[in-house]
């Protein structure tokens, strides 16, 4: 049986955007609802999920995002509005939309899909969206309670991402969360 890598490929954030979502993950805190919080310092946005794959494709996957990230030039990704997934009075996913740069990022995962699946990795079931995901629901607890914080919550990032780069990661399941170690970064034209 081939060796396999839990990856992804996404646009990393910086510290002091981490820092503004640390912030908000602690006012939906206040909601007691059961939710497994993704740690500040780990939130990124995911342009394609992998799942395990066969490390042998790794370099494959590794040529296609030099090829994508050098055509495409650095842009601006800003922050604003808080949602859930499939929709607020059921959530199962907690995030923070993307106001500018998403339709770069869009595009983007687009062009990732289409390469990707050049190689045998098969697309996503549904259309993408640009979002940060801040944490899973995992139970119906508070969930009325963490509706109604995410409404009376206005969130708009003061800091912006200058995404110059597209990073594939390894995604190592542990107890205490997941450990995403980079192991390939695609620079864009000109940075």
């Amino acid at each position: 049986m081939p060796e396999t890598t839990r990856a992804f490929i996404a646009i990393e954030l910086n510290a002091s955007v981490h820092s503004e979502l640390s912030s908000l993950q602690s006012i939906l805190k206040k909601s007691n609802a059961d939710v497994k919080w993704v740690a500040a310092e780990s939130i990124h946005l995911t342009l394609k999920f992998l799942g395990n794959i066969d490390t042998q494709k790794i370099n494959e996957i590794e040529k296609i995002l030099n090829e994508i990230a050098t055509g495409v030039e650095p842009f601006v990704l800003t922050l604003k509005g808080i949602g859930a997934f499939p929709k607020l009075d059921y959530p199962r996913v907690i995030w923070v939309e993307v106001e500018r740069g998403a339709p770069q990022s869009e595009q983007l995962a687009k062009s990732i899909e289409e390469r990707l699946e050049g190689i045998g990795i098969p697309r996503e079931d549904r259309e993408f969206h640009a979002h940060i995901t801040l944490g899973r629901v995992k139970s119906p607890k508070n969930t009325d309670k963490l509706k109604e914080t995410i409404e009376s919550t206005k969130f708009e990032a003061e800091s912006a991402v200058d995404v110059n780069h597209l990073t594939l990661f390894k995604s190592q399941l542990t107890r205490d969360g997941s450990i995403y170690t980079p192991l390939f970064i695609a620079k864009m034209k000109n940075a």
